[in-house]
């Protein structure tokens, strides 16, 4: 059996459907909240340090192969991003908290997202009932594009 690693995911990994694609599906998904970062999507999503904020996401289990698949193939090929893992700690919605990898880009172009990869992160933001700030915050991201 492959060792799994927690992992938190925002942005467009959030959909189930997206990480199906590459071979990705997670034996747990938990909605969790990462203090000391703000999302910016700018044609992606991004983390960026903040003392200020926090992003909602998932936190999920993967194998390093899964995220070589995603990471390497998909988001590096295909999107033309690099994102690199940092540890993080995450807080799921027990209270509990549970260390993981996060993947954050070190720079993204600065440019509008398309409605379609908007609505990959929205959608599923509603369905897993993240708080309403916290959608209103990514609605002010499809209102600018």
């Amino acid at each position: 059996m492959k060792n799994r690693v927690w992992v938190f995911f925002y942005g467009s990994n959030i959909d189930l459907n997206v990480l199906k694609k590459v071979g990705f599906e997670p034996d747990e998904v938990h909605i969790a909240k990462l203090k000391g970062f703000d999302i910016q999507i700018s044609p992606l999503a991004n983390l960026v340090r903040s003392d200020r904020h926090c992003t909602y996401g998932i936190l999920v289990t993967g194998t390093h192969e899964e995220l070589e698949r995603l990471y390497g193939l998909y988001v590096q090929k295909e999107l033309g991003a690099t994102y690199l893992p940092e540890a993080v700690l995450c807080e799921k919605e027990d209270g509990s908290l549970v260390p993981a990898l996060c993947y954050i880009a070190p720079e993204t172009p600065p440019s509008p997202a398309t409605p379609e990869y908007l609505a990959r992160i929205l959608m599923p933001a509603r369905a897993f009932g993240f708080p309403d700030w916290c959608v209103e915050r990514l609605e002010d991201f499809a209102a600018s594009s």
